[in-house]
């Protein structure tokens, strides 16, 4: 039966080389705007095609203010902060995502709270979350701002964030955790990093919440090289948020004058002008990558193989197309097996839980995320050149 998906996926590609798990496409515009960028000496921090990919990227998303930034990893830790995330706090996210969500809420001395996922978006449930608020957590008026806040029952600490992944790009139910959230006058920060492109009721992921974060790494779906990007519909928090990822520095002629605590954390135009070519392009590699999705779906079908399909209400990106097998032994003879033909595959991450570094770390019944995390791989889902 493995034979089987390897032929077909070197059919689908039709290639007898490598076959990666997601490669970066350049059919647009990419060679003429980087040139154009070197040609103008601007190739750093300053350059109309920093400004130009913000404001491609609000029309495209709906968000009414952007910030670039070097990766999508210094976004989260800048988007987390803005909202109240520090020292001696809690974040609530999921243990089935990437390590850039649990690293950047280290980052800010905070400590995660590992809720479970849903069986049909691989995202945070928000019923379990809303199990786990309801047993665990109280809201109390901070003393010193006289506002109300979540504090957690068993480690007095404010629970800062609530920090959702859209897993594979397939949205969550966002707006049911939104809701939950504000409940409980907790902020939600969206991770959005694997879903641009993705829809759910209609909305853009990555502003239903405070903030959302999305990724240009070199295996999204458009690439800057590197790159990430906060969205968020508050425009003084966002020339807050563009002024701290330029060290904080106060326009003056000559004088370095800083004002906060800031971050070099700008993404150079240079970069930006490779998300300009790309993001014109996005409609295009959209309907290529739903289109190449659907023949998955229909070949696991035909062979008695779950294929992970986007939830209800959602329009996803299907950035990784994933399969579910039966258990973790056939899931590491199929990684063994494909791997070894030349065609990439990789298992879901492992669970952050059980990470060195986050083991300790308060968790609710995560069932669901570990019957993904024994049976889930994925498989190579890079543009189909036609």
């Amino acid at each position: 039966m493995f034979s089987k998906v390897t032929e077909f996926i070197r059919g689908l590609y039709n290639t007898d080389d490598f076959i990666p798990l997601h490669a970066p496409v350049f059919i647009g515009n990419e060679k003429k705007y980087l040139n154009d960028c070197i040609d103008s000496t601007f190739v750093s921090s300053v350059g109309k095609y920093v400004d130009e990919f913000e404001e491609m990227v609000c029309k495209y998303t709906g968000a009414k203010t952007s910030v670039v930034c070097v990766n999508g990893t210094s976004a989260l830790h800048l988007a987390l902060e803005a909202v109240g995330v520090g020292p001696n706090t809690e974040v609530i996210t999921q243990p089935l995502t990437f390590i850039a969500t649990a690293n950047a809420i280290s980052y800010c001395g905070a400590t995660p709270v590992f809720i479970d996922v849903d069986k049909d978006t691989l995202g945070l449930s928000p019923e379990k979350l809303l199990q786990w608020l309801k047993s665990s957590a109280t809201i109390k008026l901070n003393p010193t701002t006289n506002k109300p806040e979540a504090v957690n029952n068993s480690t007095n600490r404010v629970i800062s964030a609530c920090l959702p992944m859209h897993t594979f790009g397939h949205p969550c139910r966002i707006d049911e955790i939104v809701d939950i959230c504000n409940s409980y006058h907790i902020p939600v920060v969206e991770d959005a990093a694997e879903s641009l492109g993705s829809f759910y009721k209609g909305t853009h992921t990555g502003i239903f919440g405070k903030i959302g974060v999305l990724s240009f790494n070199g295996n999204k779906t458009i690439t800057t090289g590197g790159g990430g990007m906060i969205l968020t519909d508050d425009e003084e928090l966002g020339k807050h948020l563009k002024h701290l990822t330029t060290q904080a520095k106060v326009p003056f002629t000559w004088e370095y004058v800083h004002d906060f605590v800031g971050y070099n954390y700008r993404m150079p135009n240079i970069n930006a002008a490779l998300g300009v070519a790309q993001i014109e392009n996005i409609d295009l590699y959209i309907k290529n990558k739903r289109e190449t999705a659907e023949k998955y779906s229909e070949f696991f079908n035909s062979i008695g193989i779950a294929f992970i399909k986007e939830p209800a209400h959602a329009h996803s990106n299907y950035w990784l197309n994933s399969i579910v097998l039966k258990n973790r032994n056939q899931r590491d003879e199929f990684l063994k097996y494909t791997n070894d033909q030349g065609v990439m595959t990789r298992p879901v991450w492992r669970l952050m839980n059980k990470l060195e570094m986050f083991k300790n770390c308060q968790t609710g019944d995560l069932s669901n995320a570990v019957w993904f995390e024994d049976r889930v791989v994925n498989i190579p889902s890079s543009f189909v050149l036609k």
